[in-house]
């Protein structure tokens, strides 16, 4: 449930991956490993497809892996509410790895906590597994910037 009620989505979740593909190709480059689930009113699902890319010694998805789906889900709660700018950049990550997760499909899920004319903070429960526990907390904040005058 989101803590600001009011929130809509601007943009679904296949129009917030096509964004992100054209902003950053690099991303899923070799294959979709990155994508949003689904966005709903103040939040959204992300989802990480672990493989051996993603990997550390041991079999365990590394932390910069689990970190990059954080700042995904907040990149995807900024594009799909605040509007379908490219330019939305984070300005903290804090994030807290609980246990270990293996490769395979890992979900991300976002709430925005505030969203404002210039910030918004979100957090990122990620789990994994078939017990669905977490494997990662991240709480962020995203900056937006000025709506610019070919945006209106």
């Amino acid at each position: 449930m989101p803590i600001q009620a009011d929130l809509k989505p601007v943009l679904t979740a296949r129009e917030v991956d096509e964004l992100m593909n054209a902003a950053y190709p690099q991303l899923n480059s070799g294959g979709n490993s990155y994508e949003t689930v689904e966005v709903f009113p103040g939040g959204c699902t992300v989802r990480l497809n672990a493989d051996d890319r993603h990997l550390r010694p041991g079999g365990t998805v590394s932390g910069p892996s689990l970190f990059t789906l954080a700042d995904i889900g907040g990149y995807a709660c900024v594009l799909s509410h605040a509007g379908p700018d490219a330019l939305s950049v984070t300005t903290n990550l804090d994030i807290n790895f609980m246990r270990k997760a293996e490769a395979g499909p890992i979900e991300g899920h976002c709430r925005i906590l505030k969203l404002g004319r210039s910030l918004m903070v979100f957090d990122i429960d990620i789990v994994a597994g078939a017990d669905g526990h977490t494997v990662a907390y991240a709480t962020g904040t995203y900056s937006i910037p000025p709506k610019r005058q070919d945006m209106r």
